[in-house]
């Protein structure tokens, strides 16, 4: 049975609104929430980048029963793996085993606030494999200490490990991260609603899942409101990871979607207030396989879009 998520937008919402966005998923239905990890936002209109464990830590106290995930945090620059493994551990143990842990490779949009250098992404998909090891060594239990090709730990024990195991899952776009997440995770976060990447993660790693997708819903009053909010908070969607994964800062990401119009993203974002619109697109990942689905609403008004979840587009989901 496919599981619905609400995103957790910390680009566009401030700490206390994320935790109340997240109480209030969890009272419409929702089956878990997706929090990103950012340093910055995207864009200028976006405005907010809170520390996105500290909300975590809130949400596990301020909710019962609704799943956590990141989605996604990049474990090998601006963290050291030892301190997400740390993390990912006293969240589980907050949220009773709720969580789970999704990670990627990055963006250099927050990864280079500590000055470090910006590796190429095979380099990247290498460090990412080493950090998976390291956390679930730690989250094994025990001392440890670790030389490794990126990183090293030094007599390290999570004193307060996990009582059960974390699932982790790798962001996938394409052949060489699915091969990836096969050999080091339990699943997949992908993008783009693509049955292939499914495929390719069950064949080389006989797992079957889980599989999370992000669809992003332009939920608003009216076509032209929606619009308006996918143009203003989401026009760096236009690119793919090729370029989203290597600027540097809000200013480049403005500089470059500056001639993005709103038209442009009519074909990649569902808008308006009719579900009609927005059930297609949804749609596109449950017939790729995809067992988790993400909704992203662009927009401020997430208490109206979280409640035509529960109206009008579980309904006709579930």
């Amino acid at each position: 049975m496919t599981k619905f998520g609400y995103k957790l937008m910390t680009e566009e919402h401030g700490p206390k609104a994320l935790v109340a966005n997240a109480v209030a998923a969890e009272r419409a239905g929702f089956d878990f929430v997706s929090i990103s990890d950012h340093f910055h936002p995207w864009l200028e209109a976006q405005g907010h980048a809170p520390f996105a464990w500290s909300v975590l830590g809130a949400i596990a106290h301020a909710t019962d029963r609704i799943g956590i995930t990141t989605g996604l945090t990049c474990p090998i620059i601006r963290y050291h793996p030892a301190i997400v493994a740390q993390a990912a551990a006293t969240v589980a143990i907050m949220s009773d085993n709720r969580f789970s842990l999704a990670v990627g490779a990055g963006e250099r949009l927050n990864e280079h606030v500590t000055g470090a250098l910006w590796p190429s992404t095979p380099v990247r998909h290498a460090m990412l494999g080493e950090a998976v090891d390291i956390m679930r060594l730690l989250w094994d239990g025990g001392l440890h200490s670790f030389e490794g090709a990126f990183f090293d730990l030094d007599h390290a024990q999570l004193y307060d490990a996990p009582e059960q195991p974390i699932t982790v899952t790798i962001g996938v776009s394409g052949p060489r991260s699915v091969e990836l997440a096969a050999e080091k995770a339990d699943g997949i976060m992908a993008t783009s609603p693509e049955a292939e990447l499914i495929e390719q993660f069950a064949s080389e790693s006989g797992k079957s899942g889980p599989a999370y997708g992000e669809c992003t819903v332009a939920w608003a009053a009216s076509e032209e409101q929606g619009l308006k909010n996918a143009h203003e908070r989401f026009r760096f969607s236009a690119f793919d990871w090729s370029v989203n994964s290597e600027l540097r800062d809000v200013a480049g990401f403005e500089a470059a979607s500056k001639y993005v119009r709103p038209e442009d993203l009519k074909d990649s974002i569902t808008v308006g207030p009719d579900p009609e619109a927005h059930l297609p697109a949804i749609r596109k990942w449950l017939d790729a396989g995809f067992d988790h689905v993400v909704l992203t609403c662009p927009g401020d008004d997430q208490e109206g879009f979280i409640a035509f979840c529960e109206k009008e587009l579980f309904p006709r989901l579930r």
